[in-house]
């Protein structure tokens, strides 16, 4: 996800004349809408823009709603049945469309996750670090 993120934030920075729109959907037992990793994509879209995802989030539309506001970033949420988590950032053109997406399979990979960083941190000097440390996407 965070490989994801980093995609999100560089594409959201060189398209900054497209739509943004984060679609996300969870099994039927997750409480909070969006979810965490929607709105931490929602971050770097908002990031690679250099704005407030705060001020330029749109999370609800129904009804009569009028037409999409430029620059704003846009959430859509689905539940349903045992997904574990399938995130999609858009990024809608005047001619293309472009969608950058993760789909988890299966649980292990957050911890075959937290395996690699666990491994990876045991070589590294005290400090503060991320998994964009651990991938290579800070250098």
């Amino acid at each position: 996800m965070v490989a994801l993120a980093v995609l999100v934030e560089k594409a959201a920075a060189a398209l900054a004349d497209y739509d943004i729109e984060i679609l996300e959907m969870h099994h039927n037992l997750k409480v909070d809408a969006p979810s965490g990793t929607a709105l931490l994509l929602g971050e770097a879209a908002a990031r690679g823009r250099d704005i407030s995802l705060k001020d330029n989030s749109v999370r609800s539309r129904d009804g009569h709603t009028g037409a999409r506001q430029a620059g704003t970033i846009g959430f859509a949420t689905l539940r349903g049945g045992n997904v574990i988590g399938d995130h999609s950032v858009i990024l809608a053109g005047p001619s293309e469309r472009i969608e950058l997406t993760h789909r988890a399979q299966d649980r292990t990979i957050y911890a075959n996750g937290a395996t690699r960083a666990a491994l990876w941190a045991a070589n590294q000097p005290a400090g503060l670090y991320s998994m964009a440390d651990v991938l290579g996407l800070n250098d």
